[in-house]
């Protein structure tokens, strides 16, 4: 699917900030942000949730056109059984409680990862959502579930392959586009910024197809103290770099 590039960096009505088409987001710092607080890891994934609420409110109003959270990793399994039911009840309740609000923003919604290990009741609700939300026309929210990023790629190999022994795809003609369809992000632009909170300074498997060229953009808050004024500050960051996708002079992309 080919991107119009006038649609990027589109300015800010208020402000005059370029605004990206899709903007990856590694919500990180829950657990710190409880243990600062004498807290328990609960209730620090609970303020999470109000946080990603406050940043879908963030990207309806400045017209972010994509946004994706990485909201649980195939890596966090290793994590306490009781931590881990806890997440995907906060994922049940915020598809559930939050669909009206969502559907009268326009939202759509795609919960993209593997349901390899998710209950039957939570599937039923992430198709449901879904296919609610699949005309709408507004923000898409991704939200990465169960998700890692070199589990996507192999996940797109295998489908390409399985073509090729069918006959339906020489070798020869695979592309660059070929793997990007086969993604879970098909038909969506590649993120121009990525940005994970607590301070932590790596992409930890999240989008490293897609984000081949993202502006990458590290804060030192935990993820439930994400502010407007936080979302603003990394807004005026990404404006003031130059994106140059390995030319000389900067693109406008």
């Amino acid at each position: 699917m080919s991107i119009d590039p006038a649609i990027n960096h589109r300015p800010s009505p208020a402000l005059g900030l370029k605004i990206p088409r899709h903007i990856g987001v590694i919500m990180d710092g829950n657990g710190r942000w409880a243990k600062a607080r004498g807290k328990a890891r609960t209730e620090g994934h609970m303020e999470g949730v109000k946080a990603l609420r406050r940043l879908v409110e963030l990207c309806i109003s400045h017209e972010v056109p994509n946004l994706t959270v990485f909201s649980f990793s195939s890596e966090n399994w290793s994590r306490p059984k009781d931590e881990i039911n806890f997440i995907f009840g906060l994922l049940h309740r915020f598809v559930a409680s939050d669909l009206a609000t969502l559907m009268a923003n326009n939202v759509r919604i795609r919960i993209i990862g593997s349901r390899d290990g998710l209950e039957s009741s939570l599937v039923r609700l992430i198709d449901d959502v879904e296919a609610k939300t699949r005309d709408n026309t507004g923000l898409n929210l991704m939200v990465a579930f169960n998700y890692g990023g070199k589990a996507e790629i192999v996940v797109a190999t295998r489908h390409i392959a399985s073509e090729v022994a069918a006959g339906r795809l020489r070798p020869e003609d695979i592309t660059e586009a070929t793997v990007a369809a086969a993604l879970y992000t098909s038909g969506l632009p590649d993120p121009d910024l990525i940005l994970r909170t607590s301070g932590e300074q790596r992409v930890s498997n999240f989008l490293l197809w897609q984000g081949a060229y993202a502006e990458l953009v590290f804060v030192e808050e935990n993820w439930p103290d994400f502010s407007e004024a936080t979302f603003l500050a990394v807004l005026e960051e990404y404006t003031a770099r130059e994106r140059r996708f390995g030319g000389i002079e900067a693109k406008p992309r």
